[in-house]
């Protein structure tokens, strides 16, 4: 039988939604969509790079109840409403990425509150014990 089971981060919308900021499934992890907000304080800043920023804050979190690091992610997704925004985040996310050089797609699309201005979800593989 595979190993299954979900991390949570203590967001509010995990709670509200029905759903864990990350599910692992044997060797894969899946890592919700995940914003900008500081699921401590459930705050969010108005700059996308700062959003940006905790977005990965976040993910590690999620990665390492996983087992995992950035350097275990092979698919990524960035999903913003504004064009433009996406830019000015490639230093951060390069800091996190750039190394590992996962599958990567941005998309432009509404989001469901209109203060997030970038989710990112990814996709890791535990390394072998």
């Amino acid at each position: 039988m595979t190993e299954r089971y979900a991390i949570l981060s203590g967001s509010t919308f995990e709670e509200q939604i029905g759903y864990a900021r990350a599910v692992v499934d044997g060797d894969l992890v899946h890592v919700s969509g995940t914003t900008g907000f500081d699921y401590a304080t459930m705050t969010i800043s108005d700059d996308v790079v700062e959003q940006a920023e905790q977005c990965l804050r976040n993910i590690g979190a999620a990665l390492a109840g996983a087992g995992c690091t950035f350097a275990d992610v092979v698919r990524v997704r960035y999903l913003l409403p504004v064009r433009e925004d996406f830019e000015p985040c490639w230093p951060v996310l390069r800091r996190c990425f750039g190394d590992v050089r996962p599958a990567a797609t941005m998309l432009v699309c509404g989001l469901a509150d209109p203060r997030m201005k970038i989710e990112i979800e990814a996709y890791a593989r535990r390394p072998a014990a």
